[in-house]
């Protein structure tokens, strides 16, 4: 890793995770953690996907945590500290997370007040109003399929013309590596005293077959880099 991408890494992580601290050590220790590990945030602003979108939806956001991302890449942002090669981070006018456990909401009203709008409630019936980029991060999978299909559509009606959702799924068809995350998925959720719930899954190539249905135009990235996962990042635009 090149030092400009290390300290940009740096900074980043410190920054979004800090106003965690207000929410208790879990939700910081957390937030550190997921940051620090999962490839998506990095790439979200390494490939510029949500440049120039002034309205961004996320759903089934958890504690806030690509908010808390977004709003520290615009401090972190400045000569001598952000890499040459990546293009400058999105400076969205409004933020909306959407998300049914009711203590991640808290978390997340906690830790970044109103600099966010986070809204306790099912993506499967929320108005999700109008958004100029949704992302959806390995959420579907635990919605049955006639609802996630719903939930896209919907999506789909939300975006400007031109906008773009991220849609990050584990890629049934991958093989050990998505047997892998299941088993995974499973042992968080028992650890959690959520049972094992059933996992709606689907290829990689099936998601992108839904999309097309539904009026966008995708590109797949994998995104599982430093995992052992199969996880792959699908970039859909809006037609």
């Amino acid at each position: 890793m090149n030092p400009a991408r290390a300290l940009a890494r740096r900074d980043l992580i410190d920054t979004a995770s800090a106003p965690y601290r207000a929410a208790g050590r879990f939700a910081y220790h957390f937030a550190r953690g997921k940051l620090r590990a999962d490839p998506v945030f990095e790439a979200i602003l390494s490939r510029g996907l949500l440049a120039h979108r002034e309205r961004i939806l996320d759903l089934g956001c958890g504690q806030g945590l690509l908010a808390a991302w977004l709003l520290a890449a615009q401090g972190v942002c400045r000569p001598g500290r952000w890499p040459e090669a990546w293009p400058d981070p999105p400076r969205p006018v409004a933020v909306r997370g959407i998300e049914r456990v009711g203590r991640y909401v808290a978390r997340a009203r906690l830790a970044l007040g109103s600099r966010a709008d986070f809204v306790e409630d099912d993506v499967r019936s929320a108005d999700f109003g109008h958004a100029d980029g949704v992302v959806i991060l390995d959420v579907l999978q635990y919605i049955e399929y006639a609802d996630q299909r719903g939930i896209l559509e919907r999506v789909h009606e939300s975006l400007s013309r031109g906008g773009v959702l991220l849609l990050r799924i584990g890629d049934a068809g991958a093989g050990m590596g998505f047997m892998f995350a299941k088993w995974v998925d499973r042992a968080v959720s028992l650890a959690g005293g959520r049972g094992i719930s059933p996992l709606h899954c689907r290829p990689a190539a099936q998601w992108c077959g839904l999309l097309a249905a539904i009026g966008f135009d995708s590109e797949s990235i994998p995104m599982s880099a430093g995992t052992p996962f199969a996880n792959v990042l699908i970039v859909a635009r809006r037609r």
